[in-house]
């Protein structure tokens, strides 16, 4: 059976454990480290032995191989891979009480990556990716898997009782490639970044009106309340073009949207995230361009001109103020920029 790799990075030093390292690990679990891991007492000494016993014992057959990570000669935590397929590798970590905070576990986390995704015949397990799974309120694990070079790339959803920890609902997912480039890389750097700063949903939208200054209003088959022709921005989509797009999915007619004539920040509401609602000129037309016009059956009911009293009446209070705002703006007389309409 081949022997399990000392691996280091010349701070910390990822080892095989020993049995006579249970009393100290059992020592380091704090609040922390119970908290994280879903239950209200730490292992037993007896417990502890046991899953020394098989990480020791399974490491020739790639089930969860278990690490001590030392610095300086003491044992400060844990980390783990557990390979899911031939693949990849799962990672976990934990640091014992009294050494946080000082960037040893990205370290460990950094070395265990490398370490799975080099090649078999260079000593490694020859694994593609490796990814983590972490609670969204865990920011200390966050910031870990960031640093080690872990791209953020979504959330899984669990019912609660059946993860690891049982009360939580959601793991946000992490994962490194074996072909991404080096963490030193400024692509890299990048990528990194953009995978976990925060992102906000951009809505695009035309603001059309009729001789009579009457605005185009669209009844939409999703909810009750009426409003501006358009929709989400998508990924690396300009928003004017959005707006385009959305007006001839949405009506099938050809409109070249104006300058932008509003900004308007939409709070959390009814189960939608946030978002920023970009309102677009789309200019005077003849009331007539609707004789042309093509619903989107599957989104759009009806598309008529309306009146400043209908839009009152058919659209959500929000809605209403966003077309006062942009109706000012056109005029030159509104704010730029509004929260809600306001």
């Amino acid at each position: 059976m081949n022997s399990q790799p000392t691996l280091t990075d010349g701070t910390v030093t990822l080892r095989a454990w020993r049995e006579t390292d249970v009393e100290e690990a059992i020592a380091g679990h704090d609040d922390v480290v119970l908290r994280w891991l879903g239950v209200r007492e730490g292992p037993t000494a007896e417990q502890h032995t046991a899953a020394v016993r098989i990480w020791n014992e399974r490491f020739a057959t790639q089930h969860p191989i278990g690490y001590v990570i030392e610095h300086d000669g003491r044992l400060i935590g844990g980390c783990q891979v557990r390979v899911v397929d031939d693949t990849t590798g799962e990672l976990s970590w934990v640091l014992y009480a009294g050494n946080r905070g000082r960037g040893f576990a990205t370290r460990a986390v950094r070395v265990l990556a490398d370490w799975a995704m080099t090649a078999v015949g260079q000593g490694g397990l020859g694994l593609s990716r490796v990814e983590a799974r972490i609670e969204p309120g865990n920011e200390a694990a966050l910031r870990v898997a960031t640093r080690a070079g872990l791209l953020r790339e979504g959330v899984r959803r669990v019912v609660a009782g059946t993860g690891e920890q049982p009360a939580a609902t959601e793991y946000v997912v992490l994962a490194r490639l074996a072909d991404d480039p080096p963490t030193s890389d400024p692509q890299s750097f990048r990528a990194l970044l953009n995978s976990f700063l925060p992102r906000k949903r951009a809505i695009s939208q035309m603001l059309v009106r009729d001789r009579e200054g009457r605005v185009l209003l669209c009844r939409l088959t999703y909810k009750q309340d009426w409003d501006l022709p358009g929709g989400v921005v998508e990924v690396s989509e300009s928003p004017q073009l959005a707006a385009a797009r959305e007006v001839h999915e949405e009506l099938g007619l050809e409109l070249a949207p104006g300058p932008l004539v509003l900004t308007d920040w939409l709070p959390p509401w009814s189960g939608w995230d946030d978002a920023i609602c970009l309102v677009f000129d789309g200019g005077v037309l003849d009331a007539a361009v609707l004789d042309g016009a093509v619903l989107q059956a599957r989104e759009i009911r009806d598309a008529q001109f309306c009146t400043l009293d209908e839009v009152e009446e058919r659209c959500a209070d929000f809605t209403a103020r966003r077309i006062r705002a942009a109706l000012a703006g056109v005029d030159g007389t509104g704010a730029a920029y509004t929260e809600s309409g306001r």
